[in-house]
């Protein structure tokens, strides 16, 4: 399914507190009591939102200013997403224990934003100004009702995307994980100067990175004890941070190493916010908007961002042990509202993210306040003590973020994508060769582009690209019959959908598809969820006519054929 296969793709471990918990495990959790929201939520269970709010703290602390750091933006800029996503989103969002900030997916769009617009400080302040106007067009979208639109993407696309997304990061901060300076900035450039990287390694600085590397894929294989219990990314600022006071990277220096001498500088080794809180803010350039490229990279950041947001919040759901769906379009807009709000002192956009979603959910939140506390304890520890932040290394920050790009691009996420068929690993890998080798936005049009070739070339007419013909019918008075004729692909899901909706969740639904030219793998994973959701309401689903139909693999959601056809 679309909230699962992301799950896959992200490489979603629950892993804070307690012991890793599959996804399966935690969506098969039901609670009948469901908790009171806003200020009654607040009243009700302050205390687990608090301790859930904590935990995501210390995980959210490193992971935004490294972000921050690999975006080309100060540190502070991550920080300041965090908290106004935790501190702000989290009362308007229309979702429960979604946790909103910078996540790595928007790595990627920022960075090349930064470039695109001078570099530097002034690619900063221009990037600032897109993600204000990004975050405007989002608030919009979402009054009009288009969280729905994330779903008009093909699945395969978006994973080719995530990991094209993680390949990009894995190349842009494993030089910095080494203590190099980037030796190039396209991502092929910098995989064929993969050597040079290697060769010209700080010693110190690289044995930083490399055990914090090494710390991240051990723990990975910790089954229980207190290592379980903390936090990966605590734990690897500690080690990193005493390594640090141990080779003195907090002093400038050099020293020698097999004959060559190497240069220690504290302004480029360790992480730089400002001690005094009301310095790091910061206003956009919007005389940018003339600039070249300006709105190419606002069209990203949206796309990025309201993609990631949209799946990141359907997967939540599933998640949920109380089962509660979020309002898409509401999330959608409170997203792009607190986006604009911190581009416009100084901080990077956020998602609904995934990853700290999960770890929310295993650590006991129930309500929006744990996503609250979080944003709240990361203001408090800024406040009080950005002196510590400053004794992180860069190398260890860069280790996390090479981590989490593997994760997003492994060979289990080629796999299991290969393992719903060729078609889907032809997209896949589409969407990745385009991006690294042009752009994001390029990427998924090649990938979106090829899907539809492939249907075309199918036999799928232009008049069913982009709507399903369905038929909603009662069969009795519990019943609820919806036929499918024709193709069903990706494209005309939309209009799918609207019948889908009209559908009352206790009702028991037939699903014929025995006029179904042609079910693509998108729309077999929408009707999968379907399924679930019903079951989950007290409904069910019965499908009709699928035995007419030859799947490309055995996998359940692959895409099906009709014999005739």
């Amino acid at each position: 399914m679309v909230g699962n296969a992301l799950e896959s793709t992200l490489g979603v471990s629950i892993r804070t507190l307690g012991q890793e918990i599959p996804e399966t495990q935690m969506s098969q959790q039901s609670f009948t009591v469901m908790p009171a929201d806003r200020l009654a939520g607040l009243k009700q269970n302050w205390k687990s939102d608090m301790v859930s709010g904590f935990i995501l703290f210390l995980i959210a602390l490193p992971l935004s200013l490294g972000i921050a750091m690999a975006s080309g933006m100060p540190p502070m800029a991550g920080i300041i997403g965090a908290m106004i996503g935790g501190l702000f989103v989290s009362q308007i969002s229309g979702s429960y224990v979604t946790i909103n900030g910078p996540a790595a997916g928007l790595i990627v769009v920022i960075l090349t934003s930064v470039d695109r617009l001078g570099g530097g400080s002034q690619g900063y302040h221009a990037t600032l100004a897109a993600i204000v106007i990004s975050g405007v067009l989002l608030f919009v979208m979402g009054l009009f009702k288009a969280g729905e639109l994330g779903k008009f993407f093909p699945a395969s696309v978006v994973h080719g995307m995530l990991a094209s997304i993680g390949i990009v990061i894995m190349l842009k901060q494993f030089p910095v994980m080494l203590g190099v300076a980037p030796p190039a900035k396209e991502p092929i450039e910098l995989l064929l100067k993969l050597p040079f990287t290697i060769s010209h390694a700080n010693p110190e600085i690289a044995a930083i990175g490399i055990l914090s590397m090494v710390i991240l894929i051990g723990l990975t294989f910790v089954k229980g004890g207190i290592l379980r219990k903390i936090p990966a990314p605590i734990i690897v600022v500690f080690f990193a941070c005493t390594l640090g006071f141990f080779f003195h990277i907090t002093t400038k220096h050099s020293y020698a190493f097999a004959g060559q001498t190497f240069e220690i500088n504290p302004v480029k080794c360790l992480v730089q916010v400002p001690t005094n809180m009301a310095t790091a803010f910061t206003g956009p350039d919007f005389k940018a908007i003339t600039m070249d490229g300006f709105w190419l990279s606002v069209l990203s950041i949206t796309l990025v961002q309201g993609i990631e947001t949209v799946l990141s919040c359907s997967a939540v759901d599933k998640l949920d042990p109380y089962k509660r769906h979020a309002n898409l379009s509401k999330d959608l807009s409170a997203v792009g509202l607190g986006s604009a709000i911190s581009g416009m002192i100084g901080g990077l956009p956020m998602i609904a993210e995934i990853v700290r979603s999960t770890a929310n959910i295993a650590n006991g939140a129930k309500t929006r306040w744990s996503n609250f506390f979080h944003g709240l304890f990361i203001f408090t520890f800024v406040l009080l003590a950005a002196s510590l932040i400053n004794s992180i290394p860069l190398s260890s920050l860069a280790a996390l973020l090479v981590f989490t790009g593997y994760r997003l691009a492994s060979p289990k996420v080629f796999k299991d994508t290969h393992a719903i068929g060729r078609e889907q690993t032809l997209l896949f890998v589409t969407t990745i060769v385009v991006t690294l080798s042009t752009d994001l936005l390029i990427g998924v049009a090649a990938g979106v582009a090829v899907k539809f070739l492939l249907h075309i070339l199918r036999g799928v007419r232009i008049n069913q690209l982009f709507k399903a013909n369905i038929l909603l019918e009662e069969d009795g008075s519990d019943t609820v019959v919806l036929k499918i004729k024709d193709a069903a692909i990706f494209s005309n899901y939309l209009s799918m959908k609207k019948y889908l909706a009209k559908i009352a969740p206790n009702k028991k639904v037939v699903i014929d598809l025995g006029s179904a030219s042609f079910i693509d793998h998108t729309v077999m994973e929408h009707l999968h969820d379907f399924a679930r959701d019903q079951a989950n309401s007290g409904g069910s689903v019965e499908y009709r006519g699928l035995e007419l139909h030859q799947s490309v693999t055995k996998h359940p959601t692959a895409s099906r054929k009709h014999l005739a056809a």
